[in-house]
């Protein structure tokens, strides 16, 4: 018998060069980077390994981390509710929508079982205060005790005065300024109410300097208005209010939630409060009302 004897070094060659080739394939892929070819948005010296979910601002270490957030402060947490174009939206994205609807109706659902949330105040103070404002024809509602707009409420009602003292919400919306006044009468006009605040002389110093656009505009560019409750959310709508008039006849006729809060707007916005139209008294609403059903009888 005969036997055939390959050579070593062909066998040697293919035995080896797999060996060889897969070390040479393996040292990159151990380089993995997290945030390719970015660099530290903070000191800008080294490779960015971290994305803020908040503002995607690049870092590179804790230290930078801290940093971001004490001078921008940003909570590093994610937008929930951030607008995604629908070239971007993937598997991703759907699953980010899917567990906020669910964390909102876990929400709403604790909501209804908490009958803190649910029930109004029904105390004396509330009561007699109901009262009064029915009394000067305005229709006072009250929120439960666990919202904040509840527990700020310091209006209070002089009986045998008959006079009001609001709690009262001053928006400057041009201004991005609020303000908050106790006991305010009810006998005050509007222009007085809002002296101390846009008057050219006897405004505070400090509170003109904040509302200078107000202070700078006309009389007659200066509009005050009030948001019309009991409506949907998608037809908001707003009573105009004459400044000439007491902050009770401005409200009366109207539908408060616990307290007035007047938006104080200038001419170039007003186009962003649309009206609901004039208050009427009950007398006058059943008129209008029973006039316009005899119209609609007649051929």
């Amino acid at each position: 018998m005969c036997s055939i004897i390959f050579p070593a070094t062909d066998v040697m060659s293919t035995t080896e060069s797999p060996v060889e080739n897969s070390g040479q394939e393996d040292e990159p892929k151990n380089r993995k980077r997290k945030i390719s070819l970015s660099n530290c948005s903070l000191c800008g010296l080294q490779e960015a390994k971290y994305k803020c979910p908040g503002c995607l601002v690049h870092s590179c270490s804790l230290p930078c981390v801290k940093k971001h957030k004490e001078d921008s402060s940003c909570s590093g947490i994610r937008n929930k509710t951030a607008f995604v174009a629908l070239s971007q939206f993937d598997e991703m994205a759907l699953l980010s929508d899917y567990r906020f609807l669910e964390d909102t109706g876990r929400f709403a659902d604790g909501a209804t079982r908490d009958g803190l949330v649910r029930t109004p105040r029904t105390t004396s103070k509330a009561k007699k205060l109901s009262a009064c404002a029915r009394r000067m024809n305005i229709t006072l509602r009250f929120l439960p005790v666990t919202f904040t707009k509840s527990r700020e409420n310091s209006t209070f009602c002089l009986t045998r005065e008959k006079i009001f003292l609001w709690h009262l919400k001053l928006v400057f919306p041009q201004s991005n300024t609020e303000f908050s006044q106790r006991r305010v009468s009810d006998k005050k006009t509007l222009e007085q109410i809002l002296t101390p605040y846009i008057h050219p002389t006897e405004s505070d110093p400090v509170t003109r300097q904040k509302l200078k656009i107000y202070v700078q505009a006309p009389v007659d560019h200066v509009k005050v208005f009030m948001k019309a409750e009991g409506r949907k959310a998608n037809s908001v709508r707003y009573h105009e209010l004459d400044i000439q008039k007491t902050l009770g006849d401005n409200l009366s006729y109207k539908t408060l939630i616990e307290y007035p809060v007047l938006h104080v707007v200038l001419r170039e916005q007003w186009k962003e409060y649309p009206l609901k139209g004039p208050a009427c008294s009950s007398e006058q609403c059943s008129a209008s009302c029973w006039l316009a059903a005899a119209l609609t009888v007649q051929p």
